[in-house]
């Protein structure tokens, strides 16, 4: 019997190349409230500020992998704490991932913040046959 070479063996058994991820339009986020415990659901438009308690939170960019890979969403987000009567004060800046929400978390003695979804273009409706 005849043994296979390193190279062959992975060719064979080599998984299709990744397809681009998809830009989104938005971010789906979830905001928890220690004192509360309230977690709230919420969309934040790219480029534009959301604010969650003391918080504003400015998504630069989300992108989710095609349906036909494994889900993954993540966005690079910058969050501000605006405390009255203070100088705002950067917390956070950086890319936070759908399904390892621990991998670059917030580290906030009230609130957390997570990614769970980017919101992207409705593909178009093909027209109905008349």
């Amino acid at each position: 019997m005849r043994r296979l070479g390193l190279g062959l063996l992975l060719s064979v058994f080599a998984l299709p190349a990744s397809a681009a991820s998809i830009p989104g339009q938005a971010a789906i986020l979830q905001g928890l409230d220690k004192v509360t415990a309230r977690i709230s659901t919420f969309e934040a438009p790219i480029n534009q500020p959301v604010k969650f308690g003391s918080l504003d939170i400015v998504v630069r960019a989300c992108n989710k992998r095609p349906v036909e890979e494994t889900p993954e969403s993540a966005a690079f987000i910058e969050i501000i704490e605006q405390l009255p009567g203070e100088a705002p004060k950067a917390l956070f800046s950086g890319w936070m991932f759908a399904s390892s929400p621990a991998l670059n978390p917030l580290e906030h003695p009230v609130y957390d913040i997570w990614v769970t979804d980017c919101k992207t273009a409705e593909p178009a409706k093909p027209a109905p046959a008349k």
